[in-house]
């Protein structure tokens, strides 16, 4: 099948020329860009039994000397017609579109990036929350005009990114540093989980002890009770040098 130009809806406009044309499938098909069982199907009503047919003439993607053309040779291929329209140019593909809403909170955002992932690079902060060189080198040297209401936050909990494209940035950073990785990282809806995960060895970060005392319910902490001291019964073995109930019967 030959790299050509295809219409805008291949099997509409198959459907229109197999009952207003006596191409051959193998025609339609190759105009069309379908196969020639396609071709076959749609004239037998097994496909799409409901479409309406598109008339490619009137559409501007064929003549109507080409159609005629090639139905006097069968082994003719049809051309469509060159569009005299411009041809939109795709859009490159650049920094990140971050809503009207969450634009001021991209500062405290890059914040929170320079100040627990040093190693990304400004290229991958511009990617992540959708702003540019000059503003990240303003907030990292502090000379941005809203320096002192800027407060670091998370990309991830203010919703300008998604902890995975975090995730797969800090890998990419780390490996061309030569760092290890560490899953999870982006997760923490502050800075404080990250640094410590990334920063220092978890074995050197020591839990606050609790106070090891208990109540009678079996509650440890800081806040537990004194246990309850251990009341004895009185004893009986005085019991015979008690003066006796005056009102007791005599027997």
């Amino acid at each position: 099948m030959n790299a050509m130009a295809l219409p805008l809806m291949p099997k509409a406009t198959a459907l229109w020329l197999i009952d207003n044309s006596t191409l051959t499938f193998d025609q339609i098909g190759v105009f069309c860009g379908l196969h020639q069982l396609e071709i076959q199907a749609l004239a037998d009503g097994e496909v799409a039994p409901g479409m309406h047919s598109l008339d490619p003439i009137a559409r501007g993607e064929l003549t109507k000397e080409e159609l005629i053309r090639c139905q006097g040779d069968p082994s003719a291929t049809m051309m469509m017609v060159k569009p005299d329209r411009p041809v939109a140019n795709s859009r490159s593909k650049g920094a990140r579109y971050t809503p009207v809403s969450k634009r001021g909170d991209r500062p405290n955002a890059i914040a929170w990036l320079l100040k627990n992932y040093s190693e990304l690079a400004d290229a991958q902060i511009s990617k992540l929350v959708g702003t540019t060189k000059p503003t990240i080198n303003a907030i990292r040297d502090r000379s941005h005009w809203n320096t002192t209401n800027i407060k670091p936050q998370n990309p991830v909990g203010l919703g300008i990114c998604s902890g995975d494209d975090l995730e797969k940035a800090i890998s990419i950073a780390r490996a061309r540093a030569g760092k290890l990785d560490s899953p999870g990282a982006a997760i923490a809806p502050d800075g404080v989980n990250a640094v410590i995960a990334i920063e220092g060895n978890l074995s050197d970060v020591t839990p606050i002890q609790a106070n090891s005392k208990a109540d009678a319910n079996g509650i440890a902490g800081p806040f537990a009770a004194d246990p309850i001291p251990n009341v004895s019964a009185p004893s009986t073995s005085g019991a015979t040098d008690l003066p006796k109930d005056p009102w007791a019967n005599s027997e």
